[in-house]
């Protein structure tokens, strides 16, 4: 566990490192689940992948999105600000911290940008609670599905791979319900549990095709429930199989971490033309109570952290080459930090957030959406005001770049005639 990390985070933290390391589909499948209802891929499909980094723990925007314009920024947090002379892409009221300069090529040509001071209407301070609450996305009902699970189930399937997660960790709740997803720790470790050998190439195709010949021959007699899910696992094992067993070469370097592995696997399946429609991945470790550090220190706390989110994220762009005009990234996070530093030069759970976003046919270069600003009368309880609600941003992108219907549905409650602008048609 990080310093300074609440205790409620590390037992999330710690949920996903156990969930990571179970085995699903009747203990065949090893770090993988697969939901039991087939769903495919709509193969006329045209329209962006969709990638959705949750950064767990609570990210602090107001480090990653420097409001330097604002007098209180510099006053509320004496020893963790940014000054204005080391922002990137600076202007009259935004900057960059300096260890986002790896995705500064793209804040320039306008497909890096974010959406500040984001909310959720039923807003909580605890991990918990704002995950669930924001993977739901469904405020003040009884709705218990997630919002993709709610999208996906607005498309015409043909393919399990429409919607995926790759990384250590439990499945986005915000993948609840009927729908199929798939999740895994990483495209290598997909397989049927004791047919891998580094030794033996042959032995292990040999075992995989006994394993799945005994697997079908015992699931023949079953249900069609269990026929179903049985034959939709074993495809996707072998598909992946066949994709692991193939040479890749990423067009970019990515960061030595579980953050970079999962984003060139992600681009790897979306380059390897399977029908991925949405992507999840985590990156954890942003609750940062004590010790965010000092800009200008590489090795403190968030210095760190947005070095590797940027570095991966700028990898990602760069190895999925002409794809990424057809791909959208958006990064969430449960709730923000206070707007004041605490007497461990840390910040609290908050409120208000900053979401980015990266993608060909981003409209960036710029901070979209109201901002509040952070004098103590325009604050919410010490908090930035999350004054533009996060679903407006996901709804905008579905329908924008991803062709989403029924957003009604996906959404409810929301106020779908809002357009922040983020997101060229």
């Amino acid at each position: 566990m990080s310093g300074g990390q609440c205790l409620e985070c590390f037992q999330v933290s710690r949920r996903g490192f156990l969930a990571g390391s179970l085995a699903a589909v009747g203990g065949l499948v090893a770090s993988t689940s697969i939901t039991t209802r087939v769903a495919m891929a709509d193969p006329g499909y045209t329209g962006d992948t969709l990638v959705v980094v949750s950064l767990r723990g609570g990210f602090d925007g107001l480090s990653a999105i420097v409001p330097h314009g604002e007098p209180e920024y510099l006053q509320k947090r004496p020893s963790i600000a940014v000054p204005t002379n080391a922002l990137l892409g600076a202007d009259s009221l935004f900057g960059l911290h300096p260890a986002m300069a790896q995705l500064l090529p793209y804040w320039n040509n306008g497909s890096f940008g974010a959406v500040h001071a984001v909310g959720q209407p039923t807003a909580s301070r605890s991990h918990f609670n704002a995950m669930d609450e924001m993977e739901r996305a469904a405020p003040n009902s009884s709705i218990r599905t997630g919002w993709i699970d709610r999208a996906l189930g607005q498309r015409n399937l043909t393919d399990v791979f429409s919607a995926i997660q790759v990384g250590p960790g439990l499945p986005t709740k915000a993948f609840a319900g009927p729908s199929a997803e798939l999740s895994m720790n990483s495209i290598e470790d997909f397989s049927i549990v004791g047919t891998d050998s580094d030794d033996d190439a042959a032995w292990a195709r040999a075992e995989r095709t006994r394993w799945v010949n005994a697997l079908r021959d015992l699931g023949g007699d079953s249900p069609a429930s269990i026929r179903n899910a049985t034959e939709t696992a074993l495809d996707a094992v072998g598909r992946v199989t066949t994709l692991a067993d193939s040479t890749y070469v990423p067009s970019a370097t990515y960061p030595e971490s579980e953050f970079g592995d999962a984003l060139r696997d992600i681009a790897r399946l979306i380059k390897s033309n399977l029908g991925v429609q949405i992507a999840c991945i985590d990156v954890g470790d942003w609750d940062m109570h004590e010790g965010l550090g000092q800009y200008a220190d590489p090795d403190t706390w968030m210095t760190r952290k947005l070095t590797e989110l940027s570095a991966g994220l700028a990898a990602f762009a760069q190895d999925l080459g002409s794809q990424f005009n057809k791909t959208t990234v958006v990064t969430m996070s449960e709730f923000g930090r206070r707007v004041t530093e605490n007497a461990s030069g840390g910040v609290d759970h908050g409120l208000g957030n900053a979401m980015l976003l990266l993608g060909g046919s981003v409209i960036g270069g710029r901070v979209h959406g109201v901002w509040p600003g952070l004098e103590d009368n325009q604050l919410d309880d010490g908090d930035l005001a999350g004054a533009n609600d996060f679903r407006v941003v996901l709804a905008e992108i579905l329908s924008k770049r991803c062709g989403q219907s029924g957003l009604a549905s996906v959404f409810p409650g929301a106020d779908l005639n809002a357009s922040l602008g983020i997101v060229r048609s």
